[in-house]
């Protein structure tokens, strides 16, 4: 590969299959692009006007691989730790006892009489069921005006 810097002239070609050359160029709009193939290092060579300079591209991989070493060195230190936690002891196969907070109370029958007697709603649900209705009477007034203004305004 032959760079010039006297003229300003950069001819790229790349070395013939028999040679091995440690660089390859690639030519870019702003100058030339150089990847070094012993390590695989890239950087970017332009002509800045007192000669040509030649900038190593950063490596996302080197990043990445800190990265993942950080992460394993967490993992690693968190594993030790959960290791050196007091474990818990007894009996731990038991289920817990479930409680359903939404099933109603089962209607009871009075002894002597033979009446069922049904749990009548609470109070909360009451004021569950009137706001739904306000809010679906207020969609559909609503909804009704708007179709009367879109008929009385094509007519």
């Amino acid at each position: 590969m032959a760079v010039t810097a006297g003229g300003g002239l950069v001819a790229a070609q790349s070395a013939p299959e028999s040679e091995n050359g440690r660089y390859t160029m690639t030519p870019t709009p702003d100058g030339v692009l150089r990847l070094d193939t012993r390590t695989g290092v890239v950087s970017t060579c332009s002509n800045n006007g007192a000669g040509w300079a030649c900038y190593a591209v950063p490596d996302e991989r080197s990043a990445l691989d800190a990265e993942i070493g950080r992460l394993q060195a967490e993992l690693e230190k968190l594993k030790a730790q959960s290791a050196a936690a007091p474990t818990v002891s007894g009996k731990i196969e038991d289920a817990l006892p479930k409680s359903d907070s939404l099933k109603k109370a089962e209607p009871k029958i009075a002894e002597n009489n033979r009446k069922i007697e049904v749990p009548l709603p609470s109070d909360q649900d009451v004021d569950r069921v009137v706001s739904f209705l306000e809010r679906a009477w207020r969609r559909l007034i609503e909804m009704a005006n708007r179709v009367q203004k879109d008929v009385s305004g094509k007519i």
